[in-house]
């Protein structure tokens, strides 16, 4: 018997071994797994600059048409005070776009959800809106708004309210029905159930509107400095290209990239405070 026992011990000691092999070998699997995935964006993009600069190197294209990335990042530095100061005026009126079509949004999205009829005829118009291309309205918003800073945000505005819109009403739109019907069954009152089931089951669906909408708003902002004013990234844009300076192109074009990718990582964090919640039971899930 006694021996048995021993036999017994020595194979489950065995057994947990190997368990623990086992659960250091996945663990080690998704690490690298993780890695590569946070890896390959970056070796990918420097694929791309490193054959995008071995084209110019070899003279394949005219350095006029397609500047290298060497005089990019170049032209990038020597330009970069006057950049950021272009800039100021770019993201004032991205972040006043950006701020007054999410009040907009949420309004309309609030009264499409309580009454069906109102969304039934709003809600085509909103498509169809979307078919009107943003370049066609700007030089409209010029002549009705002059060269100041209102066409600029009106422009923003107008980009960005159809993506806040749609996902606001969406996520208004999924709030659990049990949990509806289980507060007004305990007396609760339309506010009570609007901010605390639809306002919080809509904070998923509205931070994937407002990652593209930040993306838009510079993107509004540019395309309607390209037609008057005195500062903006598109003003600069407008210039470098009448002296072609295409290196300075790049380089502007860079900036908006870097500015708007920036803009969403900033959305992530408030996602990420404001409904730490879902993130939880991600890492959660993750972790089984």
């Amino acid at each position: 018997m006694k021996r048995r026992s021993q036999s017994i011990t020595c194979k489950e000691a065995q057994t947990a071994q190997a368990n623990a092999a086992a659960n250091t070998g996945s663990t080690a699997a998704e690490s690298a797994a993780s890695v590569m995935m946070t890896v390959a964006p970056v070796i990918f993009l420097a694929a791309i600059l490193a054959v995008w600069q071995g084209v110019s190197a070899a003279g394949w294209m005219p350095g006029y048409m397609l500047p290298s990335p060497a005089a990019v990042v170049r032209a990038l530095a020597e330009d970069f005070p006057l950049l950021l100061e272009h800039s100021k005026t770019t993201l004032l009126e991205a972040f006043f776009g950006l701020a007054s079509s999410i009040g907009l949004a949420f309004v309309t999205a609030f009264f499409m959800d309580r009454y069906l009829f109102l969304q039934k005829a709003v809600y085509p118009l909103l498509i169809v809106s979307q078919t009107i291309p943003t370049v066609a309205i700007a030089p409209l918003l010029v002549l009705w708004l002059g060269y100041g800073i209102a066409p600029k945000v009106t422009l923003v505005i107008i980009t960005c309210y159809f993506p806040l819109t749609i996902s606001l009403l969406t996520g208004f739109s999924s709030a659990d029905r049990d949990a509806i019907h289980l507060m007004q069954a305990m007396g609760a009152s339309r506010w009570q159930i609007f901010y605390h089931i639809k306002l919080k089951s809509s904070l998923k669906q509205f931070f994937s509107g407002l990652r593209v909408a930040v993306s838009y708003a510079v993107v509004g902002a540019v395309i309607s400095e390209w037609l008057g004013g005195m500062s903006g990234l598109g003003v600069y844009m407008t210039r470098v290209k009448k002296s072609y300076a295409f290196d300075k192109m790049f380089a502007v074009i860079f900036l908006i990239s870097a500015i708007s990718l920036l803009l969403m990582k900033a959305v992530a964090i408030v996602e990420k405070r404001t409904m730490p919640w879902e993130f939880l039971e991600q890492s959660a899930e993750k972790n089984k």
